[in-house]
């Protein structure tokens, strides 16, 4: 967005907290500034002057400098307000705020001359902050498994202190699921921010930093009420109308399950013959499918026109990201094609000032300061569906960690199998404890793995498994330990099948040498009672025996 540069009066209010203690900046010691706000958040910056001058018989102190040495968080919040002095009537003035925590921080000492041994009396500090989501999320990568939990229950569990999150998203945060994992390793780029803001992407969500309660907000849809600020047409300098991309693809949401594979279409009126977007599934379940093509036609949106708006001054009823505002009725503005009097929605604004006068005994103390000043806005209609989102890296999957096989057939030491059955799909799974997070239990899909379907060797309780972690699902990567008993010596090169539930009660199959000829021996093993047949050079071995007493 392009603006010009006016001169205008503003009061900006700054008041950084550090250590718990609040400093307050007077609006005409503050020298530049910057916003840039969006519906999703926001960042700026602002340079202040400090006055210290006791040592030279001032009565000013810095107060912030030894905090502000500190590597602790500070906070700052930030008033932007207008000064309207030439009107007849003074208008109703409401300011623009934004609380923010600082990211990058810089301090200039200022002496009263360029002169060596010169007394100090001012510091030029500077911060650039933004909201607290971006800069606190945007460092947080936790690697986390949650079950039977929903995603709004996630994000509270991450929260922290410095961020405040509402919800109006019951389909996307409030619904069970049988697992939700984080695997965001800081190597791989994707931060807990990124995650955030990819699944809202995918799940056709609203991400928006209320700029009243300043605070992160998830919701189904864009806000639609609230009283329209009108726009007043001697207070903008230019209008333009701009068309965003429109996309010319259409969609498919293609299974590749064997029994069953399909194409659904997804139709799009505004796309090019023969260019498309496809998503892949492989399930066997169709409502999976069914909800998959209801998400994908809903993401599938035209963003209308929106219209840029460069300001001459400040207005004296402050806009932030999500206010509706009218625009002026006049024939004038209707002839640039917009409909006179329409209301639209604010979706950016950025605005910067720099003192008219830098001078740091210019303007000092006073309740507002001349700024070389320039706004610009992007607004949006009032219905508009698609959602504006800050760019972000997808997170990636899997992760893999160990577990072991969960059965509750038999007793405890029985090493038996188990498939659980999905009431809701129907399918049979593992039951997996991860000892990592605190022996919580997924399900994996109960099926060969790696072996061809004519071997049935289910996977048995307390095997050591290599599991991989999706976002919503996981599966057995591979089996990491020999059964107890199962493993042969070296020296006769042996292979050993065990089947059954222990030693004592099972059947054993193994092939190995002795004196470099092969030995092959068949035993079935109930407590006392055992069966076996042993074949190894010129003799056949049948032998039935139970053990007395």
């Amino acid at each position: 967005m392009k603006a010009g540069t006016f001169a205008d009066r503003l009061a900006v209010s700054v008041t950084l907290t550090a250590g718990g203690t609040a400093h307050a900046i007077p609006p005409g010691d503050v020298k530049s500034f910057e916003l840039d706000l969006r519906a999703w958040g926001f960042e700026g910056r602002v340079d202040f002057l400090v006055a210290d001058n006791a040592e030279v018989g001032g009565l000013e102190s810095d107060a912030l400098k030894a905090a502000f040495l500190e590597p602790d968080l500070l906070e700052v919040e930030l008033e932007l307000k207008a000064v309207q002095t030439d009107a007849a009537s003074q208008p109703a003035i409401t300011p623009l705020k934004v609380k923010g925590l600082v990211a990058e921080r810089s301090l200039v000492e200022l002496p009263a001359t360029p002169t060596p041994g010169t007394p100090l009396l001012y510091r030029r500090y500077g911060v650039r902050f933004m909201d607290a989501a971006r800069l606190l999320w945007g460092q947080h990568h936790p690697i986390s498994l949650y079950t039977q939990k929903t995603v709004q229950d996630v994000l509270d569990a991450h929260k922290g202190e410095k961020l405040s999150l509402t919800y109006d998203w019951q389909d996307g945060l409030g619904t069970t699921h049988a697992q939700l994992f984080l695997g965001l390793p800081p190597e791989d780029g994707a931060s807990f921010y990124d995650f955030l803001v990819w699944y809202v992407h995918t799940r056709n969500g609203v991400l928006a930093w209320d700029y009243t309660a300043q605070g992160l907000s998830l919701s189904a849809a864009k806000a639609a009420s609230g009283t329209p600020v009108d726009v007043l047409a001697p207070d903008v300098d230019t209008v333009a109308l701009t068309f965003p991309e429109v996309p010319r693809h259409e969609m498919a949401v293609l299974n590749a399950v064997a029994e069953g594979a399909a194409t659904t279409p997804i139709a799009n009126t505004r796309a090019v013959t023969g260019i498309r977007q496809d998503v892949l599934l492989r399930t066997s379940v169709a409502d999976e499918v069914e909800a998959r093509v209801t998400l994908e036609t809903a993401r599938l949106k035209v963003p209308g026109m929106e219209v840029e708006l460069g300001w001459r001054r400040f207005p004296a009823a402050a806009l932030a990201p999500g206010t509706l505002v009218k625009l002026p009725s006049t024939e004038a503005w209707s002839a640039t094609g917009l409909a006179a009097g329409a209301t639209y929605r604010v979706r950016h604004l950025h605005v910067r000032g720099e003192a008219l006068q830098p001078g740091p005994d210019a303007e000092h103390l006073e309740p507002n300061a001349g700024f070389h000043f320039s706004m610009a806005t992007r607004l949006e209609r009032e219905a508009e569906t698609w959602v504006d989102l800050p760019p972000y890296t997808p997170p990636r999957w899997p992760r893999y960690v160990e577990g072991t096989i969960v059965s509750e057939a038999g007793e405890e030491a029985d090493e038996t199998w188990q498939a659980y059955t999905d009431s809701a799909t129907s399918l049979d799974g593992y039951h997996v404890k991860v000892p990592l997070w605190e022996d919580q239990v997924i399900t994996v899909p109960f099926n060969p793995h790696l072996l061809p379907g004519h071997f049935y060797f289910p996977a048995y309780k307390g095997q050591r498994v290599l599991v991989a972690l999706d976002f919503q699902k996981s599966w057995l990567k591979r089996f990491l330990d020999w059964r107890d008993g199962a493993r042969m010596p070296a020296d006769g090169q042996g292979v050993h099948l065990m089947v059954g539930k222990t030693a004592e009660s099972g059947t054993s199959l193994k092939h190995s040498y002795t004196d470099g000829k092969p030995v092959f021996l068949l035993q079935r093993t109930n407590a006392k009672d055992t069966a076996r047949i042993e074949i190894k050079e010129g003799t056949l071995l049948i032998h039935v025996e139970e053990e007395q007493g």
